[in-house]
């Protein structure tokens, strides 16, 4: 692929001082890719700072970064997917440094892992990413080092066979656990992560969507890992039924007397519901290998256009 169609795509949201500077670098970096901005509900000076910039810009009302990204994949039409904030933090020379990796090595994406300084971002948000990072590595046998980052370079094929289900800043997981599940080619490369412009936040709170993103990695790992959520719900259950179920066992084997009826009750209970959680596992597990096969298949219904270099 001599001259690939790439598509720059930038969220944004009250990213004024920040978007202009952000299309700018990209512009510089990659000539001949088209860059969307899409708006998120502005109300400062984003919008016009974009177009004078030279983006093209587009609008998603429904509010989140996961609406943003689901309303991008389905609009544009490329060969290769550059996905970055558009808040001017994410070193954008690095791109066709990135790009002809992604084709040379015949990937699917890139994920362009940030520096850890702390004076980039907040110490919480730093802590937050390396223990859903380690979560989701134990759970996919993986080796990820930044699942949350929000630069990516994509292939069509990629872009186009995957469901988004998420709603905020949960979509870089969503997109990250995919990619494990499928086994598709995937590969992290170390990129500058540049401070924040003086007076801007980022929109990302650590508690309130920390909680968001790790419901969210719970909710993922019961619908493409039923047989390990369930199996680890098994296991504590089965943990607390043991618990409160051994004293009063051992009660009735030296005094031949239930003494404490109603937590023997609650024992017996919680043991049942560990054997039905393992048992929704299994079945679950089978429903999820056919769901699957499902979206393998249409991931491998899209040329790959990289073969043809």
């Amino acid at each position: 692929m001599n001259n690939p169609d790439i598509a720059v795509l930038l969220p944004c949201y009250n990213e004024q001082g920040a978007i202009g500077n952000t299309v700018a670098a990209f512009k510089e970096s990659l000539p001949s890719a088209t860059i969307y901005v899409y708006d998120n509900n502005s109300t400062d000076n984003t919008i016009s700072e974009a177009k004078e910039a030279g983006a093209v810009v587009r609008h998603e009302y429904r509010q989140g970064k996961g609406e943003v990204v689901r309303r991008m994949f389905a609009d544009i039409q490329a060969d290769i997917y550059v996905m970055a904030d558009g808040d001017n933090t994410y070193d954008a020379s690095a791109c066709p440094k990135l790009i002809s990796q992604l084709i040379d090595e015949n990937l699917d994406m890139i994920i362009g892992i940030r520096s850890r300084e702390l004076s980039s971002y907040p110490k919480g948000h730093v802590l937050g990413n390396k223990i859903f990072s380690n979560l989701i590595n134990k759970s996919f046998n993986s080796n990820l080092k930044d699942v949350f980052s929000g630069y990516r370079i994509m292939s069509n094929r990629f872009v186009k066979s995957i469901p988004l289900f998420s709603d905020g800043f949960e979509i870089e997981t969503e997109l990250t656990v995919h990619a494990l599940q499928h086994k598709i080619p995937i590969k992290e490369v170390a990129t500058q992560y540049i401070s924040r412009p003086e007076g801007t936040a980022s929109k990302l709170k650590t508690y309130q969507d920390g909680f968001k993103i790790l419901r969210f990695i719970l909710f993922l790992l019961r619908d493409v890992r039923p047989l390990l959520f369930f199996s680890v719900l098994f296991i504590l259950l089965s943990i607390i039924s043991l618990l409160l179920g051994i004293p009063i066992i051992i009660d009735f084997l030296e005094t031949g007397f239930v003494e404490r009826f109603p937590t023997a009750i609650l024992a017996s209970s919680i043991a049942l519901i560990s054997i039905l959680s393992l048992f929704v596992g299994l079945l679950l597990d089978n429903v999820s290998r056919g769901r699957k096969e499902k979206k393998i298949l249409a991931y491998l219904s899209y040329i790959n256009k990289f073969d043809h270099v």
